[in-house]
Formats: C-alpha cells, sequence, structure tokens
C-alpha cells in the first residue's frame, strides 16, 4: 500500500476536545472521504471534496504528538469516514507511536475494517454512528447504501460489538427524518447490554448541507 495515498487524506487536527471522547481529554484528526453522501452532513466539504481542505503534512501531526501527547488521553480520529482511507493503517501506527490510544469514529458500512483494526489493536474504541432503522438508510445515506447492505453490515458490526463490548459505542442524530419509532427499531436492534446515544440536530450551517453534530467544528482549525 502506497503510505503517501494514506496521508494525502489527513486535512486537519483540532488540537483539544473535551467531548469527542467523554472523560479523555483528546485531540481529533480528521481524515478526508467518504462513502455515504448523508443529506444531513455537517463536513461535506472534508467528506466529498477534501481537496479543498488544507492538507495536514504527517511531519506536523508526528511533531504534534511528539511535544503535546503527555497532555492528552487519546486521539479522537474523525472525518469524512475513517475506514474509507486507502491504508489508514499506517497513519493510526504513526498515532500509537506517541503511546495515546484511538477511538475511531465511523458510520459501520466497512465493518471488515472495522474488524482488522480492531484485530490489529490500532483502534480502542469505535464509535458508531447509526444512522437510523436499514429501511431508512437509503434515504439517510443519500441514495450511497441500500437497506440489505445497511442490515448486513449493522449486524456483523453488532456482532463485533457482542464479542468486544468494550471497543464500541453506538449514537444516533436526531435529524428530522427520524421518529421515536425509528430510534426505537435502533434501540432494539443493538446487543444486549448496549445504549443509544442521541445527539442534538443542528439547524443547517452552511448552504451545501443541513448541519447535525456529527462533526462539531470544520476540519480546518490546523495546528501550526
Amino acid at each position: 500500500m502506497n503510505s503517501d495515498l494514506a496521508w494525502k487524506h489527513l486535512r486537519g487536527m483540532t488540537p483539544l476536545s473535551l467531548c469527542d471522547w467523554p472523560g479523555r481529554p483528546c485531540c481529533v484528526v480528521f481524515l478526508g472521504g467518504c462513502n455515504l453522501r448523508c443529506p444531513t452532513c455537517h463536513n461535506a466539504s472534508l467528506a466529498w471534496d477534501m481537496e479543498s481542505q488544507p492538507l495536514l503534512p504527517q511531519a506536523r501531526l508526528r511533531s504534534f504528538l511528539a511535544s503535546r501527547a503527555r497532555w492528552l488521553s487519546g486521539v479522537t480520529v474523525s472525518g469524512g469516514e475513517p475506514t474509507t482511507v486507502p491504508g489508514i493503517g499506517m497513519i493510526l501506527h504513526e498515532i500509537a507511536a506517541s503511546g495515546l490510544p484511538v477511538k475511531l469514529d465511523t458510520n459501520g458500512m466497512l465493518p471488515e475494517v472495522a474488524e482488522a483494526l480492531l484485530a490489529e489493536g490500532l483502534v480502542e474504541v469505535f464509535s458508531v454512528d447509526v444512522k437510523g432503522p436499514p429501511a431508512l438508510y437509503p434515504e439517510l445515506s443519500g441514495g450511497a447504501v441500500s437497506e440489505l447492505d445497511a442490515r448486513r453490515n449493522l449486524s456483523r458490526i453488532f456482532a463485533l460489538a457482542e464479542n468486544r463490548p468494550g471497543a464500541f459505542n453506538f449514537r444516533t442524530t436526531l435529524v428530522p427524518r427520524l421518529s421515536q419509532t425509528d430510534l426505537e427499531t435502533v434501540r432494539g436492534m443493538l446487543p444486549a447490554g448496549f445504549t443509544l446515544a442521541t445527539q442534538d440536530y443542528q439547524p443547517p450551517r452552511r448552504p451545501h448541507a443541513l448541519a447535525d453534530t456529527e462533526a462539531r467544528r470544520t476540519a480546518g482549525n490546523l495546528v501550526q
């Protein structure tokens, strides 16, 4: 795998967040690209047009982690959709060299990637964004995922969570399309012992996307 290809997806970083990994002060690394086209996407430019966002050089991330790792308790890797990044393991190995654990935000539609990263010990926690009931995925994903594929992928993610309960949490954003019945359907799909966190919907911030709280800031907050 060409490592340069993976690093071309590194598009931003928030030096400190107290909310992205509850209980842990962390930095947030943003990777461009996504396999969905959700009409509620908050970081649409990062997800679908990452070249519009400044590149964060590998050396800058390495320098930041070397100088500030002792002040952090982890690194959240977000996007976009990190599991779509070719060779993402190379980026995660770079982070691992700092001694910091990783939480990875994912839509769960590439469960084979999540399984591989978990097996390699490169991710401590996956935060899975369950869009809604599988029947609504064609609408909620902008036509990118069929109901059948949503069921298949979520079932595989839930099976992983059953085997490694401490390595997964699940959340849903309260977009206007979702009803309380839809939320109960999602809760009923989760493995035993898991709860569903919900995130409030926020009004649109930019004309190209309806905003949600899936990513609460743009990816352009780079470390200088």
